[in-house]
């Protein structure tokens, strides 16, 4: 849909949506109109660089035509159904993810906060049917990020952000413990307790990897003491880390991983996989959504996902996100550039990330801030290093320009 289909100003876009929407995001002030692999283009048809990808979503570039192609095939012969039916893209996809991760089933939702939800119930279920009612007691990451419904907001170790506030009380049944801090994760066990959930790699925290040391050290704890280990990889999932799914660089295995944002090339999927043991716990009715694997959804992540596997993007994030963070430590003021292939986190040393986010804006380069400090960047796994070049560049004449 463009301004012409619709006889629309992009001033009149924007009133339409100051007037009838509850806006709970900055907005920036053009209107994206279209855009096609590293750029999104304005109503002046002017061309942003994307460092964020959609929020870690276009991984295959910005309208992969592979992943508009099998769309638009898709919705030629069926847009949606009820559940009931078997569907081809749900087979297909469904046997990809389980054949590629090392998973055993899966189970659709429409984005990753309900993929969390789902993988939330599935374990909170399987420690009451097993071991009796007490037992659905979950230990999280202080400073991780599980999503916006409830389960997700109250696994969520940030109870004195802007997230939480205002809809306390959370969910019983969390504990947060220091992320890759092992012993904190082994006090916060209780006879109660029935799983262990964290990002590999916290997003919305700052961009902090977690250590080997700690993934492996979760792995035989939860192994010893009879837990689930649930991994989170909406955000790091599907080749963003250098690796297929996070997890894999680790060398382990978790008994559930959430995934969405990268799967769907922009279509609103997500899933949760998990081992055959623990997907017994769902029977008929234990969960459910109207929009689940819809095909064209369904279409759109097979469609994907073999883009990001047949062009080893997860090679290209590892390449060319190591050359990335060498190159940004030199930029001004940085104090830290934490990074896990294409998601990269700067620190700066002042308070000025958003002033920064805005001068890169002006020049026509899509990065986020996090908190004061941090310049968070998630771009198309498709970038080059010349992509690289370019954005260093602006980030260096943005940093000067705002401190």
């Amino acid at each position: 849909m463009q301004l012409k289909d619709v006889n629309l100003t992009a001033d009149q876009v924007k009133e339409l949506c100051t007037k009838y929407m509850i806006e709970t995001y900055e907005r920036f002030p053009f209107v994206a109109c279209r855009a096609e692999g590293m750029y999104l283009y304005d109503e002046n048809d002017n061309a942003y660089l994307d460092f964020y990808g959609g929020i870690a979503v276009n991984s295959a570039g910005n309208c992969n035509p592979k992943v508009v192609e099998a769309v638009k095939n898709q919705v030629g012969d069926i847009i949606h159904t009820f559940n009931y039916p078997y569907t081809i893209p749900q087979a297909v996809l469904s046997k990809l993810i389980c054949e590629t991760i090392g998973m055993d089933k899966v189970l659709y939702q429409q984005s990753g906060a309900e993929a969390n939800e789902a993988m939330i119930k599935i374990a909170r279920k399987y420690g009451t049917d097993n071991y009796g009612p007490e037992k659905f007691h979950i230990i999280t990451a202080l400073n991780g990020f599980h999503g916006r419904t409830y389960g997700a907001l109250s696994a969520t170790g940030q109870t004195n952000n802007a997230l939480q506030m205002g809809f306390k009380p959370m969910l019983e049944g969390f504990t947060y413990a220091e992320f890759n801090n092992l012993k904190a994760f082994e006090d916060a066990v209780t006879e109660n307790t029935i799983a262990i959930m964290i990002e590999p790699v916290q997003g919305e925290g700052g961009v902090v990897p977690a250590t080997k040391e700690f993934m492996t050290g979760l792995r035989k704890l939860c192994d010893e003491k009879g837990l689930l280990l649930l991994l989170d990889e909406v955000q790091t999932g599907w080749c963003r880390t250098g690796d297929v799914m996070a997890y894999m660089g680790y060398g382990i295995k978790p008994d559930c991983v959430s995934m969405a944002k990268a799967m769907g090339g922009g279509f609103p999927i997500g899933a949760m996989a998990c081992t055959k043991k623990v997907a017994a716990t769902f029977g008929g009715g234990a969960h459910g959504s109207t929009y689940a694997g819809n095909p064209v959804c369904c279409a759109a992540a097979f469609a994907q996902i073999r883009e990001l596997l047949d062009r080893n993007l997860a090679g290209n994030a590892r390449d060319v996100g190591e050359y990335f963070a060498q190159k940004l430590r030199t930029l001004p003021h940085v104090t830290e550039v934490r990074y896990a292939g294409l998601l990269t986190g700067v620190v700066f040393d002042v308070d000025k990330a958003v002033d920064i986010k805005h001068e890169c804006l002006d020049r026509k380069l899509l990065v986020t801030a996090i908190g004061t400090k941090i310049i968070r960047m998630i771009p198309p796994l498709i970038a080059s290093r010349e992509d690289c070049d370019k954005c260093f560049d602006i980030l260096k004449e943005s940093v000067e320009a705002a401190v």
